[in-house]
């Protein structure tokens, strides 16, 4: 059975359907150590690369302990997250890699500072190993724009 091609306006409809895409770079967070990006916003979604406790003004881990880094990782994705319009309060998944799972407990201890009202849905994983030998990766998704709070506890 043949069908008509849709009429001219319903094709003008999505071809107006079309995603937003900004790249965010920032001086004040680290400079990627590969070719990626350090956010990618796509309409009000905001996708955060990983970052590590990488101070952006000496390209160097800011210590070996997993709280100092888990804090500045944050600090750094709090930055970027400025850079898109968004922030902390408007994460809604989080990722973190620990070079060790026996750090889980101390890098909640900080990580806990930044989420202490409605905290993002959230994975953590042991892995390999991480870039510069860091002890915690992470990463977020966030959204920009106005956000209708709704809770089901």
């Amino acid at each position: 059975q043949l069908h008509a091609s849709p009429p001219l306006s319903e094709m003008s409809h999505r071809a107006a359907n079309i995603a937003e895409r900004e790249i965010i770079s920032v001086a004040d967070a680290p400079r990627p150590l590969a070719a990626y990006s350090q956010a990618v916003c796509v309409d009000n979604q905001v996708y955060v690369a990983g970052q590590t406790g990488i101070d952006p003004k000496t390209s160097k881990l800011v210590g070996p302990d997993v709280e100092l880094q888990t804090r500045q990782a944050l600090f750094n994705i709090g930055r970027i997250l400025r850079a898109a319009d968004s922030s902390f309060d408007k994460i809604v998944k989080v990722t973190v890699l620990l070079a060790d799972i026996g750090d889980y407990r101390r890098m909640n201890a900080v990580y806990n500072t930044f989420f202490a009202r409605h905290p993002p849905a959230r994975a953590a994983y042991q892995v390999g190993k991480l870039p510069l030998d860091a002890r915690v990766e992470i990463d977020v998704v966030a959204v920009r724009g106005r956000i209708n709070e709704k809770s089901k506890l």
